[in-house]
């Protein structure tokens, strides 16, 4: 069996929750488990689809050859890790939320997972940070890049406050 190449992998993190102290742990927890792994500023934004305390948000990068249902794994235990609870519902304060937006350049569907992630272009808080991260990187399966999504994106219609949080740090 041949071994699969490392891939870039990007990952939306989020809380509101305790959100400095949450997105430190699990930005260390990144780190551990994806040696390398870089992150994006910290935003702070209004909570979205609810009403809430306003979210801290960022962008991990970083290179992995495991697949997607194994990275969700680890996202899914880190996400334990910072306190949320594995049976929560959708629309409530996050301790900590960590999701998959692109794995390389594939494009399709696994179990609990579609890539590159269907909400990407439309969310502030994931576009953005990705775009400060990656702004060269292509958008699969064959563009634009990440950079020119975020300057058509109608970032000034939302709120994206940055932060001095740095998760690189951590």
């Amino acid at each position: 069996m041949s071994r699969q190449s490392a891939v870039w992998v990007f990952v939306a993190m989020g809380s509101n929750i305790d959100p400095e102290r949450r997105m430190l742990q699990a930005a260390r927890a990144l780190g551990h488990h994806f040696v390398g792994a870089r992150f994006s500023s910290c935003y702070r934004n209004p909570a979205f689809g609810f009403k809430g305390p306003d979210f801290i948000n960022a962008v991990a990068g970083f290179q992995s050859a495991l697949p997607p249902a194994q990275l969700l794994q680890i996202t899914h235990e880190i996400e334990a890790q910072c306190g949320r609870e594995a049976c929560a519902p959708k629309w409530v304060p996050r301790a900590m939320d960590l999701d998959l937006l692109l794995y390389g350049n594939v494009v399709g569907e696994g179990p609990g997972y579609t890539l590159p992630r269907p909400d990407l272009l439309q969310r502030v808080y994931m576009l953005g940070p990705l775009a400060e991260l990656a702004p060269s990187l292509i958008y699969p399966p064959a563009g634009p890049t990440i950079g020119e999504l975020w300057q058509r994106f109608p970032y000034r219609e939302h709120t994206l406050e940055p932060l001095p949080l740095n998760l690189n740090a951590a």
